[in-house]
């Protein structure tokens, strides 16, 4: 019979092909701490490092901000659906709902305005791909296929939903 570490060595080995590596600076309790981070985690890491035809990255600095931004904002909000049931709220009044507004902090309140506000900016039509790639982390290619479009389409319409985004951010000009 395999030991623990015989049989999680080919997980591991799995999960390293596909880590890609990166490093951020983030504050945490007012300081500023680089972290790393596997920037592979995200259809935007994965985007960020592959080429064009023209060897240019396939989104650019701002593009990739602007979407790791709505994506942090969207994850500080608490809008993932849940898919189970929340242990640590106590079930003896059904009457009243664990997760009303009133429940929700201050930050959250605010990070989920931020993604309502930024929505809103890009339009109802570019702001789908943003939640479905940037949000909900789904590939382009299941992005398209839900949506009925083209291969290759959901890239030039990610591509000019994140450049609204960061012009609304202001990490890049109008333009």
């Amino acid at each position: 019979m395999k030991g623990a570490e015989e049989r999680a060595e080919p997980e591991t080995r799995f999960l390293a092909q596909h880590r890609i590596p990166g490093r951020r600076q983030i504050r945490y309790e007012g300081e500023t701490v680089t972290v790393d981070v596997n920037e592979g985690e995200s259809p935007l890491g994965w985007l960020r490092r592959r080429k064009g035809p023209g060897g240019k990255p396939l989104l650019s600095l701002a593009q990739f901000a602007a979407g790791e931004r709505l994506r942090r904002d969207f994850t500080l909000g608490q809008m993932m659906p849940r898919l189970t049931a929340d242990l640590m709220c106590p079930v003896q009044d059904h009457s009243v709902m664990p997760h009303d507004q009133a429940a929700i902090t201050d930050n959250a309140l605010a990070a989920r305005e931020r993604v309502a506000r930024a929505l809103r900016v890009v339009g109802p039509t570019l702001s789908d791909i943003l939640i479905c790639v940037c949000c909900h982390l789904e590939g382009l290619e299941a992005a398209e296929k839900n949506f009925g479009w083209p291969r290759r389409a959901g890239k030039l319409v990610l591509q000019i939903a994140l450049d609204r985004l960061a012009v609304h951010y202001g990490m890049k000009k109008e333009g």
